[in-house]
């Protein structure tokens, strides 16, 4: 089978290299790729929301099957356009990614389905969203309604912050009409936890649950980031708080879609909070997330193609997935500066026998040569018997992939170590 995959970054490579594992994959395409990517798949060079490039690209080369995987072409409808031209696709449609392209629709759906989520206000006038933050608690959370490249959400620990945040949106229009409406949020506090899962609109199968590290700095400091980590499993996510995501959170939420004529197929990825009053949605994506694919799919034993094919088809029920009971660690390398100002081109130098997966994000090929091209630049992602022994040995791995000017977190996967003493 020829199999198109629609992104460029750590994630798509992620999702690449499962897929070559099936035997029925012949050959893999990327939109746009990178050039790490380059080694596993033919990278077409199309920008991943060009779907007029995409569709002709697909249909020019008698594609089988597409995965879009980002969240740009999910909610413009590129799955829409693919299946319109005959392609299969794994990933929702525009009716249904609208579960994250729009902040105000997923809180707005969830009060209706009284699916546990933090309180909230929708405000689309700034004087208004103001006279708001006067009394409301602090700190607050300020989220832009649409896509925002996972920077539209600013927690503040001030009242100044959060009308600084406010005015950003409506004002300065720094996230262009994604900010034009905003949700005021209540601030919630426990451990997070992001659950990925495969739905096909009938059932919801959770993936291996992880924990992300999102701030630049060691000991969570510094500003946000797209992930400078991630382990698989989650210590905090016991079997018992699986079981009241899946009857309170999971089912409720595909229901919900099906009832509001929005059938869901693809990844559905649940970005929760274990609060005190229970485990809560702080967020939904309708894709897979970045960089926890990349400790998720490792551990994935069933063939990643007949999944997908699956969740397509609406058979998911009849479908094996099944997950090793082994533990992973995904160590991000990145552009020192980044997410500011950092510089790129620099060589990078990969052992050959490497015992890690290196999964490229920001990285071009320039006469044959791997380069840094990007702030995120690769993840090592290794397995381990235990998280202890996955998290060592990314570590011992990823110190012998070279580039000048690499930065990584020294502790990620360190609270989930002392989670998992508190657990037991």
């Amino acid at each position: 089978m020829k199999i198109l995959v629609v992104g460029g970054g750590g994630r798509e490579h992620a999702i690449i290299k499962s897929l070559k594992k099936s035997p029925r994959v012949s050959e893999i395409y990327a939109a746009p790729g990178n050039g790490g990517i380059a080694a596993d798949a033919i990278c077409t060079g199309i920008g991943a929301k060009d779907l007029d490039a995409i569709t002709a690209f697909a249909k020019d080369n008698a594609i089988d099957f597409a995965v879009v995987a980002p969240d740009d072409p999910l909610v413009l409808g590129a799955v829409d356009r693919l299946e319109a031209i005959g392609i299969p696709c794994f990933g929702p449609n525009k009716a249904a990614a609208i579960l994250e392209g729009s902040k105000v629709f997923s809180k707005d759906l969830m009060k209706k389905y009284n699916i546990p989520t933090a309180e909230y206000a929708v405000f689309d006038d700034m004087d208004q969203a103001l006279a708001y933050l006067k009394t409301a608690p602090i700190p607050t959370v300020v989220k832009a309604d649409g896509l925002a490249l996972g920077k539209g959400v600013t927690v503040a620990m001030t009242r100044e912050e959060a009308e600084e945040a406010v005015r950003a949106c409506m004002e300065d229009k720094i996230f262009g009409e994604s900010g034009s409406h905003i949700v005021i949020e209540e601030f919630l506090t426990g451990p997070e936890v992001s659950v990925l899962s495969f739905t096909d609109g009938n059932v919801v199968i959770p993936m291996v649950s992880s924990m992300d590290h999102k701030r630049i700095g060691d000991g969570d400091t510094g500003p946000n980031t797209g992930g400078m980590g991630t382990i698989a499993p989650n210590p905090y996510y016991t079997d018992e708080i699986a079981k009241t995501c899946m009857e309170t959170i999971f089912l409720p939420t595909m229901h919900a879609m099906n009832a509001e004529g929005r059938t869901f197929k693809g990844c559905l990825y649940f970005g929760l909070m274990l609060t005190e009053n229970g485990p809560k949605v702080i967020e939904y994506n309708c894709r897979f997330g970045d960089p926890e694919t990349q400790v998720v799919l490792p551990l994935l034993e069933s063939d990643l193609l007949t999944i997908m094919e699956a969740t397509a088809k609406g058979e998911l029920d009849k479908t094996e997935v099944k997950f090793s009971d082994k533990s992973a660690c995904c160590l991000v390398l990145a552009s020192q500066g980044y997410p500011k100002k950092y510089e790129t081109g620099y060589p990078i130098t990969i052992p050959a026998d490497l015992d890690a997966e290196v999964y490229v994000a920001g990285a071009k090929l320039d006469d044959g040569v791997l380069k840094t091209s990007g702030g995120r630049v690769l993840g090592v992602s290794a397995i381990g018997n235990t998280l202890k022994e996955a998290i060592e040995k990314a570590y011992r791995e990823g110190a012998k992939v070279k580039f000048e000017n690499a930065y990584c977190r020294k502790d990620i996967g360190a609270k989930a170590l002392r989670a998992e003493e508190e657990v037991k």
